[in-house]
Parts: C-alpha cells; structure tokens; sequence
C-alpha cells in the first residue's frame, strides 16, 4: 500500500474490529445478531478483560433478544498494559470507536453503550457523546475501596437516558443511590459479580426488553 494512502479506521478479522482512535488501536469483539433490533457496546473494568463473567452474561442475554454486541478492548489493554489510561483519553478512544462503528456496521441500529466497573463510567460519562439510547452499568465503583466520602454517583445522575446498575451487594467499590432515570438491582456477591449469574441475566433481559419494546417499529 501507497505510503500516502490512508489506513482504513476499521479492519475486520474473524470477527474482530481493529479501530484507530486517538489513544491508539482498539478493539471490537463483534457477537452479531440475525436480524438485529439494536446493538450494544460494553466496556471492560480497568484491569480486567471483555471476558470477565457479568460482561459474558449479558452479552449472552443481549444477543438472546436480537441485540448485535461488540465487547471492546481500549488502547491501553490492547498495547499490553493493565493501569487504565486517564478518564478523558478512555472517553475519547470509546466515542472514536463507537462512531466508526455507527458509520459502518451499525448505521441503521438504535444504540446501548455499558459497561463493568471502570467500563461503566466510561459508558455514562459519554452517553450523550454516543447517542445511547440506554446505559447498562455492572458493578459500577461508586467510590474507591475505604473512601466513602468521595463518589462518582455524579456519573450516573447526569445520564439524561434509562439506566440500569446491577450491583453486588457485597462490593467493596460501595452501592448506588438509584439515579433519576435509572434503577440499581442488588444481586449476590462482591465486586466481581461472578456469584449469580442467573440474576445479572434476569435484570439485564427485562432491561433490554423494555428499551427495544419503546422503540419505533
């Protein structure tokens, strides 16, 4: 290829999208739907992966009810390193990709963006940046480990579309006040949310029911 010739934003290999953005290469886990209704993009905690169980499940329960997924990986996990990049670089790679995606693939479908833990403040922080019809949070970190005083419940309150956190009852990371558009169900476990997975997938379809069934025909 021609040195002046520009690189595609997006290649696409056995169902992974390799998308340029700003912060460097990421990456879209695509688990497509037949006939999808709308499509869903999770984010993975901050040192974690998109395999983690609670990401697993509802990308289980999404494609169940016709929704087209993409689990991403940013930059950061990508070039091999585990300490998250700063909040604005994760929300810049995360809306880069999520337009790459809406000018191809996704042109036509409505759009849900979430997440775990650092994924899902990433989701909130740009839900309006994305234009997510709904914000899907698992294990949301409402404050750091001991520090109760200092929260993140600002993230969930601004979201301006249906929210849904699912949450550990034992997570260390703190539980949420319900945000004005949203709803916190409380499941069995810690931070992991590895301990009921029955749960996470029960909350998550009737979720996704109720924001496709409010979408025009």
């Amino acid at each position: 290829m021609d040195r002046c010739t520009p690189q595609p934003a997006i290649r696409e290999a056995d169902g992974v999208l390799e998308i340029q953005t700003p912060q460097g290469l990421a990456r879209a886990h695509i688990r497509p739907a037949e006939a999808p209704r709308a499509a869903l993009v999770l984010g993975h905690g901050a040192g974690g992966s998109v395999n983690a169980p609670d990401l697993v499940a509802a990308a289980g329960v999404a494609l169940d009810e016709g929704v087209t997924v993409a689990l991403v990986e940013q930059p950061y996990r990508v070039a091999g390193r585990r300490s998250p990049s700063p909040a604005h670089q994760l929300d810049a790679a995360w809306v880069a990709g999520i337009e790459e995606l809406r000018a191809g693939p996704w042109r036509d479908l409505p759009l849900l963006a979430g997440g775990r833990s650092s994924g899902a403040r990433v989701a909130c922080r740009t839900a309006a940046a994305t234009g997510a019809i709904g914000v899907l949070c698992l294990a949301f970190p409402l404050h750091a480990p001991g520090r109760s005083a200092k929260t993140r419940q600002s993230e969930l309150d601004a979201v301006t579309v249906p929210v849904l956190v699912v949450q550990g009852v034992r997570d260390p990371f703190g539980m949420p006040t319900p945000p004005p558009n949203g709803t916190v169900v409380q499941v069995t476990g810690d931070h992991g949310l590895r301990a009921d997975g029955a749960a996470i997938a029960a909350a998550v379809r009737e979720w996704l029911e109720a924001r496709l069934n409010a979408q025009p025909r």
